[in-house]
C-alpha cells in the first residue's frame, strides 16, 4: 500500500501557493463555483436555436420534482400529432394516469422477479439490485408501450397533476417501504414450501395494498369520460363516452408495434448490429419485452434524420448532465473549460465511460428538430419537460458532436430500417446485466 505522508501533502501545498494562475483561480472558483467559472459563452453563438428542419410542438410540458422524462417524452410525441391532427393548443396528455399504472405494474413486477430469485441468499447480487430500488419513476421505451396497450391514455383535464405526481420522493418512500415489506412475506412463504395457491392469494392481497396506496396518493384512474375542447379556430367539440383505450385509438391512433428502440452502445460486449436485452427490466408482466438494436453513431442519427424529414418527431434517451447547461439550454462538449480551469485531462472514450460507470442514460426527451447543411447534422433541436423557465422557452439545442459522445437511444419506426437492421433486430436478443447502463432509465 501506497500512504500519504504529511510531508507529501506539504509539498503539494507549497507548489499550489507557487503558482500564481492556480491562486488566481481559486479566487474565482471558490466565489462563484466550477461551472459559472469554467462555462465557455462561445458555445452559445455556436449554437443558436435555429434549425433547418423544425417541427411544431407547441409548449414543452414539466415533470417537476419527479422522474418521469421517459414517460413525459413519449406522450409529447403523441402530443405534436394531436395539436396537428385536431388543431388543438396548450393540450396535454395525462401523465398522472399513466403514472399511476406504471407503478401498480411495476410493483407487481417486483413481486414476479422476488419470486423468482427466492432460492436465492438475498447477499445475491440479484436480489440486493432488487431490493435497492424496488420501483422507481423511470422507465424504458418498450415499457410505456405495455402501459400504452393495456390501459390507453387520456387527456390531462381528465385526470390532471397531483400532489404526488409532481413531487413523487414521498410516494417512492412509502411504496418501496411497502414492496420490501411485501418481499420478505413472500420469500417467506417460499422458503415455507407454501402452495402457488397460497402464494397467489397473498400477492392479490398485496396488490390490492398497492392499489389502495396509489389511489390515495395519485387520485383514481377514470375508466369512462367525456372528451370536451375547442380547437383553434374556437369551434367546440365533444366526445361522450369515451374509454381510455378507445381515447387512444380515435385520438393518438399510433401503432406502437410500429417502433423500434435503436441504442449507440461501442462497448466489447455489445457489437453493432446485435439485439439486446436486459435482464429483469419491465413492467408490466407479460407485456412487450425491452428490445433493443445497438448500431453504429452515423446509422443511428441517419435513422433520427429520416423521421424528422417525415416530421415526425423522436423520443431518445441520453445522459443530460454531462457538458449541459440547464438555464440557457445548451448541450455542447464545450460548454464547460473544467480541463483548463484545473488543468487536467479528463478525456475518456464513448466506451470507456459506459465500462467504467462515468456515464449511462439519465433522462429521456424529445428531437423536434435538426440544421443540416451540407446534408450534416449540426445540432439538434430537443425538446425537454423541465417546464418553460430553462433553455429557449423548454427547449435546448444540443450540438452533434454532444450527440455523438452522449445520446444512447432513439425510438424510430420499423419501415425506416434496412432489411439487414431489421432483420438483427428481430432475432433472439442477448441478455444483459439488470445493472447495464442501457437500462439505466429504469
Amino acid at each position: 500500500m501506497s500512504k500519504i505522508t504529511n510531508e507529501r501533502t506539504h509539498a503539494f501545498r507549497e507548489a499550489f501557493a507557487k503558482n500564481s494562475k492556480q491562486v488566481a483561480l481559486q479566487r474565482g472558483v471558490v466565489k462563484n463555483g466550477i461551472r459559472a467559472s469554467a462555462e465557455n459563452i462561445q458555445t452559445h453563438v455556436e449554437n443558436t436555436p435555429v434549425f433547418s428542419i423544425d417541427l411544431a410542438t407547441g409548449k414543452v410540458a414539466n415533470q417537476k420534482q419527479s422522474g418521469r422524462c421517459w414517460m413525459f417524452a413519449a406522450l409529447n410525441t403523441f402530443r405534436h400529432k394531436l395539436l396537428t391532427t385536431f388543431q388543438l393548443k396548450d393540450f396535454e396528455l395525462s401523465q398522472n394516469y399513466t403514472f399511476f399504472w406504471d407503478k401498480y405494474e411495476k410493483a407487481n413486477y417486483f413481486y414476479e422477479n422476488i419470486l423468482n430469485t427466492a432460492e436465492q441468499s438475498v447477499a445475491s447480487r440479484e436480489v440486493a439490485f432488487l431490493l435497492q430500488t424496488p420501483q422507481q419513476d423511470g422507465g424504458q421505451w418498450d415499457m410505456i408501450v405495455s402501459l400504452f396497450q393495456k390501459y390507453g391514455v387520456v387527456p390531462k383535464s381528465v385526470m390532471p397533476e397531483s400532489s404526488n405526481s409532481s413531487n413523487s420522493r414521498d410516494l417512492n418512500n412509502y411504496l418501496n417501504k411497502l414492496l420490501r415489506k411485501h418481499a420478505v412475506l413472500l420469500r417467506q412463504m417460499v422458503a415455507e414450501d407454501a402452495t402457488s395457491e397460497e402464494i397467489q392469494a397473498n400477492r392479490e392481497a398485496m396488490l390490492q395494498e398497492v392499489y389502495n396506496l396509489l389511489a390515495i396518493s395519485l387520485g383514481t384512474p377514470p375508466t369512462v369520460f367525456d372528451f370536451e375542447y375547442r380547437d383553434d379556430e374556437k369551434n367546440y367539440h365533444l366526445d361522450r363516452g369515451l374509454t381510455p383505450q378507445s381515447f387512444y385509438e380515435k385520438y393518438v391512433g399510433v401503432d406502437l408495434d410500429d417502433y423500434v428502440s435503436i441504442i449507440n452502445a461501442p462497448t466489447e460486449d455489445k457489437p453493432f448490429m446485435k439485439s439486446y436485452t436486459v435482464d429483469m427490466l419491465g413492467n408490466v408482466v407479460d407485456g412487450k419485452q425491452v428490445k433493443y438494436l445497438n448500431l453504429e453513431m452515423n446509422d443511428f442519427k441517419a435513422l433520427a434524420i429520416k423521421q424528422l424529414e417525415q416530421g415526425e418527431s423522436v423520443w431518445f434517451g441520453c445522459d443530460v448532465g454531462q457538458s449541459s447547461t440547464r438555464d440557457s439550454g445548451i448541450m455542447a462538449l464545450d460548454a464547460y473549460d473544467v480541463e483548463d480551469l484545473f488543468d487536467v485531462d479528463l478525456t475518456m472514450t464513448k466506451a470507456e465511460r459506459l465500462d467504467y460507470g462515468e456515464s449511462l442514460m439519465t433522462h429521456a426527451m424529445v428531437l423536434t428538430g435538426v440544421d443540416l447543411i451540407d446534408n450534416q447534422a449540426k445540432k439538434w433541436k430537443v425538446e425537454n419537460s423541465w417546464g418553460e423557465k430553462v433553455g429557449d422557452k423548454g427547449f435546448f439545442v444540443m450540438s452533434d458532436e454532444w450527440m455523438d459522445e452522449y445520446t444512447y437511444q432513439i425510438v424510430v419506426r420499423k419501415e425506416l430500417l434496412t432489411p439487414e437492421q431489421l432483420a438483427a433486430f428481430e432475432a433472439e436478443p442477448t441478455i444483459l446485466s439488470p445493472w447495464d447502463p442501457m437500462g439505466a432509465l429504469a
